[in-house]
């Protein structure tokens, strides 16, 4: 299972590690703020990352070769801290798992995929910066700027 991450919590700053799969969404432990959740996923932890996640997931597919996925990467990041306990973020790296490249029949990177409870709502592929990526995500959530509370999330 990959390591856990250290995420600083937008809110009060408290550093705090969140595993990649986890029973619930993850929160401060300091002042209770869902926290952004963005991890790897293998072929082998996948199930527990992503179709066993409480929450919506975004999977991003990428390659380390690839130009327009460094576009999206610092995007999937932001949608993650603005989507905090709405939605989970998970990276796919193609050229080291291509038996998952192979199942959700990846043919261009960057591809975005949207999981709700093991199965596919949506895909995207290509380029898009954070607000395009959000614009993308927010309505097949059911989220929308009403929703949102005064710090954006």
């Amino acid at each position: 299972m990959s390591e856990p991450k250290v995420v600083t919590c937008p809110g009060c700053g408290q550093k705090t590690r969140v595993p990649a799969a986890a029973g619930g969404v993850p929160f401060c432990p300091k002042c209770s703020q869902p926290l952004p959740w963005l991890t790897d996923s293998s072929t082998q932890e996948f199930k527990a990352v992503v179709e066993d996640s409480p929450v919506p997931v975004l999977i991003d597919f990428w390659a380390p070769w690839c130009g327009p996925c460094r576009v999206v990467a610092p995007a999937v990041e932001k949608v993650s801290l603005e989507l905090a306990g709405k939605l989970k973020a998970v990276k796919v790296n193609t050229d080291q798992e291509p038996r998952l490249q192979e199942r959700f029949g990846i043919r261009g990177i960057p591809t975005l995929v949207l999981m709700d409870a093991s199965k596919e709502r949506d895909r995207v592929t290509g380029a898009m910066g954070a607000d395009a990526l959000r614009r993308w995500v927010e309505p097949r959530l059911g989220v929308n700027a009403k929703d949102q509370d005064k710090s954006g999330r």
